[in-house]
């Protein structure tokens, strides 16, 4: 049995802004029901204060860099019996808001100082320095949140063995070198070798620089990092982090029970494979809600998504609109919010093809859930995914997906060519190009398919016979601690 630590700025599902909370949530748990002693250290949010039940303090801990002591909260994660510890400094993180941005969707302005204190706990805590007499022999970090605790510890003896996890490289916590002076931080962490990134402060480098080994969250994205186009000014880095043999992706898994069309509280007919005509229910359900016509033969394809460049949302409108001026027999049930202009133009586009398009600006875990189980095809023609989770749910729910082949969704979608098809491993759609006509081609190739109920269905089996559930990713991960 390992003891292991594992810090994470947001946890579902106590509080969410990505995939990082799902990992956040159910790896732990994965890892718990292997027998592993584990422990999920997060900040107190005031929304997770509301969220938990029974939470009594275990430690008062005086931090470098704030005047004030910080208590050590514990709770259970809900549904589990996973032990959750929680960094309670109400001047940091007991305020309105998520746990990066105020109401008003800007950044807090004191991120770095906010992040800087967890990191500064996440350490002390890997140490033992709290008198909780409890030293994990791993400590787990995800994201620039967490990237100062492997920093904080590296030359200490006696320290956890440090695994870094990237869930998105863009987002690196890049700083001023006047905030990386007033966070007090040790001097001799600011050098090109440390967290000094062409004159700036990056929190994301803490982690690169100082972790024994560093995953993201799908074999391809690993590689795609080492290179200019995805690295962001981090490629050399990560190279030789990969020649060294420190680097791996390791693909993210999704709750099997959460996600199960066959038990999933949310549709309006639960099905599986052996009844998977019941899907055909949720079609029926999906266009009701969204007022579109009640057609069986129509090609529904669902979106559920951030609305930002990333996801290709672009793409999306580009395609689909060439393709419905063209008469495609093609339906688009639409959830998700973000930037203001892709969501005014999904609406521009719901009111030039009302029988069409169906729009839902905003987010509503029972309609992604009936989005799912209803679409006939589920669009991600993302620029760039490190994983991706929407895929495999439409995978476990017989949705085909369309994809853009990189990151995680290139390790998880076997395109429907017609060898794939011939050999029965084929489970939805690849593109290779960026572009818009790349896009519609592809669609195109799932319209003629769907016009061949018996090609259309073994697909559809095949894409649910696939196993992405946690229990092998936290059998990798396992290995790789073991490895350390």
């Amino acid at each position: 049995m390992r003891k292991i630590l594992f810090a994470s700025s947001e946890v579902h599902p106590l509080i969410k802004t990505g995939g990082l909370a799902d990992v956040s949530g159910s790896l732990p748990i994965a890892l718990r029901q292997q027998g592993q002693d584990i422990r999920i250290i997060m900040p107190a949010y005031r929304k997770c204060l509301e969220g938990l039940d029974s939470i009594h303090t275990i430690a008062t801990l005086k931090l470098d860099g704030f005047h004030l002591p910080i208590e050590i909260l514990q709770s259970t994660l809900p549904d589990s019996d996973v032990t959750i510890w929680l960094v309670h400094s109400p001047q940091h993180f007991d305020r309105e808001g998520g746990p990066y941005c105020a109401p008003s969707g800007e950044d807090w302005e004191d991120n770095a100082a906010r992040f800087t204190l967890f990191s500064r706990a996440v350490a002390a805590l890997s140490m033992n320095q709290a008198g909780l007499d409890w030293q994990p022999d791993i400590l787990h970090c995800s994201d620039w949140q967490t990237g100062l605790a492997p920093a904080l510890i590296a030359d200490l003896p006696n320290r956890p063995a440090t695994v870094f996890t990237i869930h998105n490289l863009a987002y690196q916590g890049l700083y001023s070198r006047a905030i990386f002076d007033a966070l007090d931080l040790p001097d001799k962490l600011w050098h090109s070798d440390g967290l000094e990134f062409y004159g700036l402060l990056s929190l994301m480098k803490g982690g690169l620089i100082y972790a024994d080994h560093i995953t993201t969250v799908s074999p391809t994205y690993a590689k795609e990092i080492c290179n200019y186009e995805f690295g962001y000014g981090l490629e050399g880095l990560l190279s030789l982090r990969a020649k060294q043999g420190r680097l791996s992706g390791i693909l993210n898994g999704i709750d099997n029970n959460e996600w199960d069309p066959e038990t999933d509280s949310y549709l309006t007919k639960t099905y599986a494979i052996k009844n998977i005509r019941n899907k055909s229910i949720n079609k029926s359900s999906l266009q009701q809600y969204f007022g579109l016509p009640e057609k069986a033969d129509v090609l529904l394809m669902g979106l559920i998504s951030r609305l930002v460049s990333q996801k290709g949302i672009d793409l999306t409108l580009d395609a689909v609109t060439t393709l419905l001026e063209s008469g495609a027999n093609i339906q688009l049930a639409c959830l998700g919010s973000g930037a203001a202009d892709y969501e005014q133009d999904l609406r521009i586009l719901r009111a030039r093809f009302p029988d069409k398009v169906g729009v839902d600006i905003g987010y509503n875990e029972k309609l992604a859930h009936q989005i799912e189980a209803g679409a006939d095809v589920f669009l991600m023609p993302s620029r760039f995914e490190p994983c991706g989770l929407n895929q495999l749910y439409s995978l476990r729910y017989g949705t085909l997906p369309i994809v853009r082949n990189t990151g995680g969704l290139a390790d998880t979608v076997v395109d429907a060519t017609e060898s794939n098809r011939k050999n029965e491993i084929a489970t939805g759609f690849k593109f290779n190009q960026t572009t818009a006509e790349a896009l519609e081609e592809t669609i195109v190739r799932a319209l003629d398919l769907f016009q061949r109920p018996r090609i259309w269905r073994k697909m559809m089996i095949t894409a649910m016979e696939q196993n992405y559930s946690w229990g092998q990713s936290a059998d990798t991960y396992l290995q790789l601690y073991e490895s350390l």
